[in-house]
């Protein structure tokens, strides 16, 4: 069950594995948006992404399962990452199973953690494997539909209360939606935060899930490719729907604009996946006044020099 006592003990669990990331604020976004903002640096965590919370407290929970038999996900980057560096600290075999399409760096930093990586045409083809080798006993790490990840990504949403008391508003991104899960029930089962979620056009399940009333397959095409679950879980939509105060979908273009923003104003390197809160943010940005503070996730900055030059040069051509 994901609530606050899990997430409490999330914490407790994962403590001397993971980061507690810094919550800053921003002097010239809060001057930009007319309210206090705030950036939430997960980017600066182990691996560059929040993944890492829920892989240890899912592995640390079923250790003797994990230790005997080894790990297994399914992951196109930060969760790859995450589960093979949790598997390299904790003494895990680890499998990862990805999509060829999956950026060069990403590969290469997962394997550099010990992991042996496979990949497939399709997401299908990956999903379908994991169940041969949960036969065989390893332990499958989802990337998202578990309340032991839920619980550990959750974590940073204990940090960030506990660094800003007086928050009221988090923008946090939605891919297969285990973090924004895990932040909601973390900030709203002890203050009533507003959370506002952010997709990207062509990475959208969970707008068109709660569109639809229920989990609805997507084929991702958008640039946030760490966004790019094919669809949510009924877990998921479940508690998005009860603790989203608002689901903004915003462009490739305008996470590209806010990324470089973040670059040149705030000197830090997100991914599209991350700078999004920040299009959103701008796009509510009516909504906030001197009294509000607002904090922005910033999930992860696993972005390639290839990719930022080629997202750059697409985005500023059209412009």
């Amino acid at each position: 069950m994901l609530n606050l006592d899990s997430i409490e003990a999330a914490q407790q669990r994962i403590r001397t594995y993971v980061k507690r990331t810094p919550l800053v604020r921003s002097r010239t976004l809060s001057e930009m948006l007319g309210t206090n903002l705030y950036l939430k640096l997960e980017i600066f965590q182990t691996t560059g992404a929040f993944k890492v919370r829920g892989a240890f407290n899912k592995i640390l929970s079923e250790l003797d399962k994990a230790g005997k038999s080894g790990v297994v996900a399914v992951s196109g980057g930060n969760h790859a990452q995450a589960v093979a560096y949790a598997g390299k600290v904790l003494g895990c075999r680890t499998i990862i199973l990805t999509l060829k399409s999956t950026p060069r760096n990403y590969i290469d930093a997962t394997r550099g953690y010990g992991a042996e990586v496979f990949q497939f045409e399709n997401i299908t083809q990956a999903f379908e494997k994991v169940s041969e080798y949960e036969r065989e006993g390893m332990l499958f790490v989802h990337p998202f539909d578990d309340p032991l990840v839920m619980a550990g990504q959750g974590t940073l949403g204990l940090e960030m209360l506990e660094d800003v008391p007086d928050l009221t508003d988090v923008f946090v991104s939605i891919g297969g939606g285990g973090l924004m899960s895990g932040v909601a029930v973390a900030l709203r089962s002890q203050k009533n935060i507003r959370i506002r979620g952010v997709e990207t056009e062509g990475a959208d399940a969970m707008a068109r899930a709660l569109e639809a009333g229920h989990p609805v397959e997507i084929h991702p095409t958008s640039i946030a490719k760490t966004l790019g679950a094919p669809s949510v879980s009924d877990r998921t939509l479940a508690l998005a729907k009860e603790h989203l105060k608002t689901i903004t979908i915003v462009s490739d273009r305008e996470a590209m604009q806010a990324l470089e923003l973040l670059l040149e104003r705030v000197k830090v390197l997100t991914e599209p996946a991350a700078s999004c809160t920040l299009a959103a943010a701008m796009r509510l940005k009516e909504h906030f006044g001197p009294e509000n503070h607002v904090a922005l996730i910033l999930c992860g900055g696993n972005l390639g020099m290839e990719q930022l030059c080629e997202y750059h040069a697409a985005f500023s051509k059209s412009r």
